[in-house]
């Protein structure tokens, strides 16, 4: 099979094109035939070599997130047939080959029918995004109806899909944003409240928005100032949940406001093969969503899938101005 892969750790020109040995469906996995994939930070920071890199020995497929058709199904998987229309998170990380080849083997408890209403690019977008969120919210936070929500980075990856499913959740969602533009995207996201960060302190917001109460729940989707910021904005006894803890931080004002401090680490069920099936059972509910209309992706670009696609939407990330997810397709 023809894949794109990586020889050395770089820059974005170190993508090559590749003939691989074919792949065959070991038991409990699955072929998929790749439609598309999308770019997430840690594919860029594998990449480069600057995080997430155990276990990989070139040459490396890279991408997490996939879509495509199922080719072929390994013993013992009941779920799935032959021509299924699937999407999930299932490699590209831990030595495990990812998404940028013709073909990708997946463990069936990874992925999931893709949502009915979407192009393979579109649901190539969701898997790892979707998944952070869900966790998040869902999972740790437990958001209940009328919370006060406020999720940082309204119009990221996995900002857009937090708001969307908190809004599906009934709690009363503020975001915040670094512009107008941002700002008009997350208000047709759901979006109840608009803070524009370079504007206003958390205090300010917080005043403004929860008459300084502060958030019952607040999702942290930056890590570093932000988290730091996530602190300020919570009420007292709140929760809090970030997706980047690998900093050094203050907590100063969880310690004297009683908070509750939760990180989510995405791809521990790939990593450590645990519980893996809850990540195929997110992804059920979130296409179910998907297909009633109340969450959709935000699309920023679509790349061809070729060496040069995958150099310019790793690229198009690593710039810091896409709003929403970054696909590659067919």
């Amino acid at each position: 099979m023809k894949a794109i892969v990586i020889n050395r750790h770089g820059d974005s020109q170190v993508f090559e094109d590749m003939d691989l040995p074919d792949i065959q469906a070991r038991p409990g996995h699955v072929v998929i035939d790749v439609q598309a994939t999308s770019v997430n930070p840690v594919d860029t920071k594998i990449r480069q070599g600057s995080e997430g890199t155990a276990g990989l020995t070139f040459p490396a497929v890279l991408h997490m997130d996939v879509a495509g058709i199922i080719s072929a199904v390994g013993e013992g998987v009941t779920g799935f047939k032959v021509g299924d229309e699937v999407y999930g998170c299932a490699g590209g990380v831990v030595g495990i080959p990812g998404a940028l080849a013709e073909q990708m083997e997946a463990d069936a408890d990874l992925i999931a029918l893709k949502p009915e209403s979407l192009s393979f690019a579109d649901a190539a977008a969701l898997p790892l995004v979707s998944i952070t969120a869900w966790e998040a919210l869902v999972d740790r936070a437990s958001i209940k109806p009328m919370d006060d929500v406020l999720v940082q980075g309204g119009t990221g990856g996995v900002g857009h899909i937090a708001i969307q499913l908190a809004k599906a959740m009934g709690a009363r969602v503020t975001t915040t944003v670094s512009t107008p533009e941002k700002a008009a995207i997350a208000q047709k996201l759901g979006a109840d409240e608009i803070a524009l960060y370079n504007a206003e302190t958390p205090e300010q917001y917080s005043e403004r928005i929860t008459g300084s109460k502060g958030f019952d729940t607040v999702f942290d989707t930056f890590g570093g100032k932000v988290l730091q910021n996530s602190l300020k904005a919570a009420k007292l006894k709140g929760h809090v949940i970030s997706i980047i803890g690998y900093d050094t931080y203050d907590l100063t004002d969880m310690h004297f406001k009683g908070l509750k401090l939760d990180l989510v680490f995405m791809p521990i069920q790939i990593i450590h093969n645990v519980e893996r099936k809850h990540h195929g059972d997110i992804l059920r509910r979130v296409a179910a969503l998907v297909d009633r209309g109340v969450i959709r992706p935000l699309i920023d670009q679509r790349f061809a899938f070729t060496r040069e696609g995958a150099g310019a939407a790793h690229d198009r990330l690593e710039s810091a101005r896409a709003i929403g997810k970054i696909v590659i397709a067919r």
